[in-house]
């Protein structure tokens, strides 16, 4: 018996993203975001199989809702008692916990099914540019997809620091 060991371990390997969500819209940052937990940018997708890749998002107090949803939107869970209905409305929740905001957007727009919680588990979220030790796991932005030329993983990264040390003067497509 033999069997192919290659390519097939590395297409299952799991990426670490970077993405900031600063000024990005809710609906479209939590799609890109699903997609990527899924693995479905993958050439290797099967919907029953966990192939996704983790995602850390930075900045979410500063994410951005269209329309009149900022006044509109409401937060609904259920304490499981009588009359348990808690309602919060979108500027309480991101103040509170803006984290919550994006997780709730992603959970909603990924399968309902046994791998959802462990999809989500691969989400991880900060408020502010810090991502902690966390960051040095980062492999690829979301503004281009490459890896900075002095790219160190033993260093603390953050939202500025990733920014500072991007190659961000090439074009893109070169």
């Amino acid at each position: 018996m033999s069997q192919a060991v290659g390519n097939t371990a590395l297409a299952y390997a799991r990426v670490w993203h970077h993405v900031d969500a600063s000024d990005r819209v809710l609906g479209k940052l939590a799609e890109r975001i699903a997609l990527v937990l899924m693995g479905k940018h993958k050439p290797i997708y099967d919907p029953s199989v966990d192939c996704g890749d983790y995602v850390i998002i930075t900045n979410s107090r500063r994410v951005k809702v269209t329309g009149r949803k900022e006044e509109q939107l409401l937060f609904r869970k259920h304490t499981m008692f009588a009359g348990g209905l808690k309602e919060t409305p979108y500027k309480t929740m991101k103040e509170r916990k803006p984290d919550e905001i994006i997780r709730h957007a992603v959970s909603g727009m990924l399968p309902k099914n046994k791998l959802r919680e462990r999809r989500l588990e691969r989400l991880r979220i900060f408020p502010g540019v810090h991502m902690g030790v966390q960051g040095a796991n980062v492999f690829k932005s979301w503004d281009d997809g490459t890896l900075p030329p002095d790219y160190d993983p033993r260093k603390i990264t953050t939202t500025m620091s990733l920014k500072k040390n991007w190659k961000l003067d090439t074009p893109k497509g070169v």
